[in-house]
Parts: structure tokens; C-alpha cells; sequence
């Protein structure tokens, strides 16, 4: 028993060798359709991967708030000159941390200059004041030297941290550590020390997918004391003919959560409180968790989508396999009746015909999964992110070569095994 279907595999196998061009004619569908699924899954991840790492450099347990001029602000002064207050004020920030539970940080971020001067060297980088807590709050460390410190905030040192790039700019040959930078204000600018480099940063955000945030490469960090003892809370912006004055006490705050199951619910009270003490829609509160959790259910919509649609491919090339061996079966029915009279049964021919459409899916499917890597390495080339093949993307889709090979099949080999012996034989 052993032997004949050992024998019976055989004879599959070697009727697929005899036929090499049409067994890779009738693998195509399998093959392209198996590389469809893992190059369009790849890209899919790849994208959905690139667009979660870039929301998660925010703080999953960061709840953030910016101010924001409204479109119909209030605007005081006497000819030519306009004053506008607007955004985030100190009551926020004391209510916040009063009242709300679970708050872990609560760091401001004030904007006083965007511009840096070394020498010759000039640079439009955003200073920020604020204070140590940020490193923890968004995770970012230092390559050389060190962070600010509470000591620099009663103090009201003139230090500064500087972001990668800026270092790159200011400092092209020469170590920043110890050198003075000038924060630029309206006339004149205003010495700090370097006392510290942030490492390399990914950008957190990315304009065109909506999340843009913060460039930490770009920013140079301040004490919070230092900034308003140099910059006060009114920055004065030139334009022609004019001069409008904005005050704004907090360009931003990030209000981090303990735990991250309380995240959302504290982002709720955050809006409360907002909303109970500005009329004027002056602020904006992000939550970056929220948005990671849309996200990763818009990349599980996506990955959906796209693997029906490439399935398609598949049931297709399935299609095509069951349609090229019902051919076969009308053509090697004289074939099957020898094999009957000769005392094969009928499980045996069933037997040979799935074994050569499994192996055609089978072999279609291999050749489908190292089409399908190729092509995703080809289109990293051209996309704007690194696609990701996924084990789970090969696996199903490798797997689904096989079924499809099974379920297709299986109707063209029960058909060629429920032949009469007798009629097959008098085919001609």
C-alpha cells in the first residue's frame, strides 16, 4: 500500500516535469497572487509603523496643550502698534494641579526667540523655556554633557541644551559644550552657555499624515526662570508698517499621566477645565494615545482591506488551476483508464491529481513569497517609509496558496477518479 502511493505521488510529480511550461503557466495566478498579498500587507505595515513610532515619540501618557491665536482675537493699541493676549495662562496650570488626579508632570513650554547666532554662524532655531522634567517626559537624553537642572531654575542660569542639528550647524568643527550662543530677540541678542547636546531624535510627527508635532534636533532648551527673567511674556512681531505685540504666558504644556489606563480620562477633565475658563477657543489638547489608538484600528482597517483585495489575486489563480487540470483530466483519460483496468483505485487517482495541484500551489506559493520580498525592498526604494514583511503575512499567505491548491483541486481529481475504467479505455 505504502509503495503504490509512494508510486502514485511519483507519477504526479513526473507528469508536472513533463509539462514544465504549463505547470509554471498554470503557478502564475498562485505566485502573483501570494506576492500581491505580502507586498501590499508590507507596505501596509511599514506605513502603519512608521506613522505609530512617530505619535508614540510623543508620550503615550503625555496629555499635550497648545496655545492657539484665535481666528477673532481681541486686539488693544493705538495706531500702527496691536497688542493680543492669548492661550495658556498660570491658572491653567495651577487648576490642573489642584484638582485633577493622576497628574504624575506638569511641564511648560514657553517659546522666546527663533533664531541663533554663533559668530558667522546664524541658524533659525526654536528656544524654549521650560523645565527639567521635560528630559523624563518626552525621553530624550543627552550625547555630551547634561540636562538643566532645578539648580539652573532658582539660579536663573543662562545655560542652555541644544538639539543634534543645531549643534551640527553652530558648532561644524568644534565641540558646543562650554561655548556661547546668542538668542536672538528684536534688536539684540542674549548670551547662554551650552552645557549640554541632545542625541539624534526622530521627528515627532510628520505633516502630511497629520501628526506633526515637535523637531527636538532644531530646539534649544532654557530654563523656564531664565526665560521669562530675559524674555518677559510679550514677544513682538515686525511686519510692514505695524508691530503687534502677542502675550502669551505657555506656548505649551505637557501634562503627564501615571498610569496609562488614566490617560483618557484625565484628557477629558483637561478639556473641562479648558473649557470652563476660555470662551475663546485659544488652545488645542492633544492626546497622543488616542490618536495611537486610531491609528493601529486604521492599520488593522487597512491590513483588512488590502489583504481582501490581494486574496483576490489568489481565488483567481485557484480558479486557473482547477480550469487547467479539468483539462488535463479530459486529456489523460485514456491515461486513467489503463490505470484502472490495471487495478488503481479510485483514491489513487484522486491521490495523483491533488498531488499535482498541491504541488503547483505549493511551488507557486514559495516562489510567490520571494517575489513578494523582492518587490517590497523595490518599492522601500520609492516609497517614503521601509515596508515591513510580516511572518504572519507570509505565513498566511503561503498557507492560503496551499488551501487554495486543496479546494481547487479537489473537484478536478474526484472528476477524473469517477471515470468509468471502461469508457476511458474506448477514449480516443
Amino acid at each position: 500500500m505504502r509503495l503504490l502511493s509512494l508510486e502514485t505521488i511519483r507519477l504526479g510529480l513526473r507528469n508536472l516535469w513533463l509539462h514544465k511550461l504549463r505547470s509554471l503557466l498554470t503557478s502564475l495566478g498562485i505566485i502573483f497572487g501570494v506576492a500581491a498579498v505580502i507586498c501590499m500587507l508590507s507596505i501596509s505595515e511599514g506605513a502603519s509603523a512608521d506613522e505609530l513610532r512617530m505619535i508614540q515619540l510623543l508620550g503615550t501618557k503625555n496629555i499635550i496643550i497648545n496655545s492657539m491665536k484665535p481666528q477673532q482675537s481681541d486686539k488693544v493699541g493705538q495706531g500702527n502698534v496691536r497688542m493680543v493676549e492669548y492661550g495658556i495662562t498660570p491658572g491653567d496650570i495651577s487648576s490642573i494641579l489642584e484638582t485633577l488626579p493622576h497628574v504624575a508632570h506638569v511641564v511648560p513650554l514657553k517659546e522666546v526667540a527663533h533664531r541663533v547666532r554663533r559668530g558667522e554662524h546664524e541658524y533659525p532655531a526654536t528656544s524654549v523655556g521650560t523645565t527639567p522634567a521635560l528630559f523624563q517626559v518626552v525621553n530624550i537624553k543627552v550625547a555630551r554633557g547634561r540636562v538643566l537642572t532645578d539648580a539652573d531654575m532658582t539660579s536663573d542660569n543662562n545655560v542652555c541644551v541644544i538639539g543634534a542639528e543645531v549643534g551640527r550647524k553652530l558648532f561644524p568643527f568644534e565641540d558646543p559644550l562650554g561655548q556661547t550662543i546668542l538668542l536672538d530677540r528684536i534688536t539684540s541678542g542674549v548670551p547662554f552657555t551650552v552645557v549640554g547636546v541632545l542625541q539624534e531624535v526622530e521627528v515627532a510627527g510628520a505633516p502630511e499624515r497629520g501628526v506633526e508635532e515637535r523637531n527636538l534636533n532644531r530646539e534649544i532648551f532654557i530654563p523656564e526662570t531664565t526665560a521669562r527673567a530675559q524674555f518677559g511674556a510679550m514677544n513682538v512681531r515686525l511686519q510692514a508698517g505695524s508691530r503687534e505685540m502677542t502675550k502669551v504666558h505657555c506656548s505649551s504644556l505637557y501634562v503627564a499621566v501615571d498610569e496609562i489606563d488614566h490617560v483618557l480620562p484625565v484628557s477629558e477633565l483637561v478639556k473641562r477645565v479648558f473649557a470652563h475658563k476660555h470662551e475663546d477657543l485659544d488652545y488645542e489638547v492633544r492626546v497622543p494615545l488616542a490618536r495611537l489608538q486610531l491609528a493601529e484600528k486604521k492599520k488593522r482597517n487597512n491590513q483588512f482591506t488590502l489583504g481582501f483585495i490581494a486574496g483576490i489575486s489568489l481565488l483567481v489563480g485557484g480558479i486557473g488551476i482547477m480550469n487547467i487540470m479539468l483539462a488535463t483530466v479530459t486529456e489523460r483519460t485514456r491515461e486513467i483508464g489503463i490505470r484502472r483496468a490495471l487495478g488503481a483505485k479510485r483514491r489513487h487517482i484522486t491521490t495523483q491529481f491533488l498531488v499535482e495541484t498541491v504541488v503547483l500551489s505549493t511551488t507557486g506559493g514559495l516562489i510567490g513569497v520571494l517575489l513578494g520580498f523582492v518587490g517590497s525592498q523595490m518599492l522601500s526604494r520609492i516609497a517614503e517609509w521601509t515596508p515591513i514583511v510580516s511572518f504572519w503575512s507570509v505565513g498566511v499567505s503561503f498557507g492560503l496558496s496551499i488551501l487554495v491548491g486543496i479546494f481547487f483541486g479537489m473537484y478536478p481529481a474526484v472528476s477524473a477518479a469517477k471515470l468509468d475504467p471502461i469508457e476511458a479505455l474506448r477514449y480516443e
